[in-house]
């Protein structure tokens, strides 16, 4: 799959915006605060149908507009051409179409097209906390299939109930009470099983991917190890939600579940979050980005269109270099608000100055 094109209207910064892109490397250019992170945000939002900076649907619109278009036109591996148009509104109105046909839901969209970003906020699934690698795992899930993502909903949507139960409790266990966490408990366990063993399955997949493309990054071999081992997992989270049950009614919120795991990634067998260095860190940031990548291309059988959001800025010289000598096969578009190194070789290039293509 290769964008040709994406189509920008009154969104973020860009009034109107025009961007052709190539198979290859494309580099798009320009000082900070001109809108080469927007462009790629716009990217990811029609794989995800949300913003990798976390924004909501308001931030993504335009100062003083109503509403905002993103619209993308693809080339399918067999040679399709396909438009892709997310519309988002102030009024929660957003649509999604496909070859100018609405559709129904816009999360239908998911899986038409995938985009591995990779950026300097990256660190966080190092430094961060366990949410941010329960969202790599989760957002990788759903790129593989995105059955995860009506997955992921459903435990969100169980889990706000039981929590609103417990908190109606006020700390009291009655029979009433008793009864109606034990028929959410049941649903609860029953969605959670599955989604913890594919959390698990995709750890062990992506652990021997990211030592490769750690040692290709660092130039050096370094044992890495990713860790998902939840203790609800080793007893089954029914036995663990009747053990954690007092204790969850008197805090008022559910405290064992797929919503509280965390991944332990250990660099040369110690904990990577307070022992790495940053440059460590953000090494290994990359190298999980990377095996994600690859995991999603080997078994979709179509690479993602790979963004370089300013990050070789936030590298050494060496690293990258590595990183540009390693990347997987497929589209790339590489931003930064410096001189490219040697090493990237882009086919085009695009300088942007306050949301506006000035050259390509």
């Amino acid at each position: 799959m290769i964008v040709e094109r994406i189509e920008l209207l009154d969104f973020r910064n860009y009034g109107t915006a025009t961007f052709d892109l190539t198979a290859g490397v494309t580099a798009v250019l320009g000082r900070n605060g001109q809108g080469k992170t927007n462009l790629a945000e716009a990217m990811a939002y029609l794989a995800t149908l949300s913003s990798f900076r976390g924004a909501p649907p308001d931030a993504l619109i335009r100062a003083g507009a109503d509403l905002a278009v993103i619209r993308a036109t693809i080339r399918e591996d067999d040679g399709r051409e396909v438009l892709i148009e997310a519309e988002l509104s102030r009024q929660g109105r957003n649509r999604v179409q496909v070859n100018r046909q609405r559709l129904s839901r816009s999360r239908d969209l998911l899986g038409s097209m995938r985009v591995s970003v990779f950026a300097p906020d990256d660190l966080v699934l190092i430094k961060g906390g366990p949410s941010e690698r329960r969202g790599f795992l989760d957002d990788t899930l759903v790129a593989l299939a995105t059955k995860y993502d009506a997955t992921r909903l459903e435990l969100d949507r169980i889990l706000r109930q039981r929590n609103v139960l417990l908190k109606q409790a006020n700390g009291r266990l009655t029979d009433e009470v008793e009864a109606t966490l034990d028929v959410w408990d049941a649903r609860f366990a029953a969605i959670s099983e599955p989604f913890g063993h594919a959390r698990a399955t995709l750890v062990a997949r992506c652990q021997p991917m990211v030592i490769e493309a750690y040692e290709q990054l660092a130039g050096t071999a370094v044992a890495v190890d990713l860790v998902y081992e939840p203790a609800w997992r080793r007893s089954g989270l029914a036995t663990a939600l009747t053990a954690s049950r007092a204790d969850d009614v008197r805090r008022g919120v559910s405290t064992v579940g797929p919503h509280r795991d965390d991944v332990e990634i250990a660099l040369a067998g110690m904990p990577a979050r307070t022992h790495a260095s940053q440059g460590e860190q953000r090494t290994l940031a990359l190298a999980l980005r990377l095996a994600a990548h690859r995991l999603i291309a080997e078994r979709t059988g179509s690479s993602p269109v790979l963004v370089l959001d300013d990050v070789l800025s936030e590298l050494d010289p060496e690293r990258a270099t590595a990183l540009l000598a390693n990347l997987p096969p497929g589209q790339v578009i590489i931003t930064s608000a410096s001189p490219l190194p040697e090493a990237a070789r882009p086919e085009r290039v695009l300088e942007i100055r306050a949301g506006t293509v000035v050259s390509s």
